[in-house]
């Protein structure tokens, strides 16, 4: 009888020639535990999602509770359904006063979809703009305004009228112009390993959309909710998009994501022509209780206060003559090593010594380093310990 690992190699799609092929029977705070009940710390929050650790009781609570009501119902938008309408309440109550209109999709990549569909609608214009080194998603649009031409040449054509900028490089901001109908900008960039751009270029980026009527959509599906320190990312910048891009740690582990905007903007999707973004599962009532379960649990239990601290603390541990440097906000950081053969070799260490950690699609020498935000001082003490001994096994 073939086993499961088998199973997945014969039967599920795979994305390369080398998954990690890790199997896990059940998932804990900040641990993964196999099948032989072996601990593994997840020090990447698979990919940002796990914000509140896994298995946080008040959101299987609020899964469980919604399930025994209902599930799918309808098409997003059309029935009036309380987990959607707490939902969207409580995320516009901590978001600034123009955010106020939510459509709940999928994922961060419909997300990405949705807003840019509604610049154009809502604009006139066809020409976007987004930065080398951006990560969006890989769906067609997305992959469009993604700003690494390795992983997008095997796609082409994609959307026209697409040009592209250098992330926080000011001189380059005269390239939004009363033709663009938006730009679209990671606030901190996540898989180009981490770079958190200066105050004076996002503010002077925001004045230039606001100048050319340009549509600012600020994408934080990485890093909202704490996970820089603050609650949103544009909050260490003093700015407010036009439009807000989330997923990953919205939904509290389940597949969610939303493009927030104006009700004014947001209302060019209703008309000529009437369904100008339509999509089924999106808002899933069970998603959206879970999200609403997390978002109370990341405010009451004040969780992003301690996030500096915790940052701080890895930045104390991880010194090492083979680190050429740390970048980042809070606990989204990346840890630069020479080239990607030193990186993957002390990556694939951590993991068989019990830290899941793992490298960034456009910065392969860099590690990543998101872990929940419940992560303690002994458990970053201990995670940072086995990257150390790693890194000196090699050094």
């Amino acid at each position: 009888m073939p086993t499961l690992r088998q199973l997945f190699l014969a039967n599920n799609a795979q994305t390369t020639d080398f998954p990690l092929l890790l199997e896990f029977e059940r998932a804990e705070g900040i641990y993964l535990y196999n099948s032989e009940d072996k601990a593994y710390i997840d020090l990447i929050s698979g990919i940002g999602v796990s914000s509140l650790g896994h298995g946080n009781p008040k959101v299987i609570e609020a899964v469980k509770q919604q399930v025994d009501k209902y599930m799918h119902l309808m098409v997003y938008g059309e029935y009036v359904q309380t987990p959607q309408v707490r939902f969207a309440e409580k995320l516009v109550s901590v978001l600034p006063e123009n955010l106020q209109s939510v459509y709940f999709v999928n994922s961060g990549a419909e997300a990405v979809e949705g807003a840019i569909k509604l610049a154009k609608r809502f604009t006139g214009r066809q020409q976007i703009v987004a930065c080398h080194g951006s990560y969006h998603g890989s769906t067609n649009g997305a992959l469009s305004v993604m700003g690494n031409e390795e992983y997008k040449q095997a796609y082409r054509p994609l959307l026209p009228g697409v040009g592209f900028i250098n992330f926080n490089n000011a001189d380059d901001l005269a390239q939004i112009t009363t033709e663009t109908a938006c730009v679209i900008i990671e606030t901190i960039q996540g898989e180009a390993g981490v770079r958190v751009p200066d105050i004076a270029y996002m503010q002077a980026l925001r004045k230039r959309c606001t100048q050319t009527g340009t549509l600012l959509i600020l994408d934080e599906i990485q890093a909202a909710f704490g996970r820089t320190g603050k609650l949103f990312a544009f909050e260490h910048f003093d700015i407010v998009p036009d439009v807000l891009l989330l997923a990953k740690a919205l939904g509290g582990g389940m597949p969610i994501g939303a493009f927030i905007t104006s009700n004014q903007i947001m209302g060019a999707l209703k008309e000529n022509p009437i369904l100008g973004h339509i999509t089924t599962f999106g808002g899933h009532p069970v998603c959206c209780a879970a999200g609403l379960a997390a978002l109370e649990v990341l405010l009451e239990d004040d969780l992003v206060s301690g996030v500096a601290e915790k940052e701080a603390l890895i930045r104390q541990l991880l010194v090492h003559p083979a680190i050429k440097q740390i970048r980042g906000k809070g606990l989204m950081l990346a840890v630069e090593l020479e080239n990607f053969d030193l990186n993957k070799k002390i990556i694939d260490r951590c993991i068989a010594n019990g830290v899941i950690t793992d490298w960034f699609l456009h910065c392969s020498n860099a590690m990543r380093i998101a872990p929940p935000l419940i992560i303690t001082s002994t458990q970053i003490t201990e995670a940072c310990k086995i990257i150390i001994e790693a890194i000196n096994f090699y050094s």
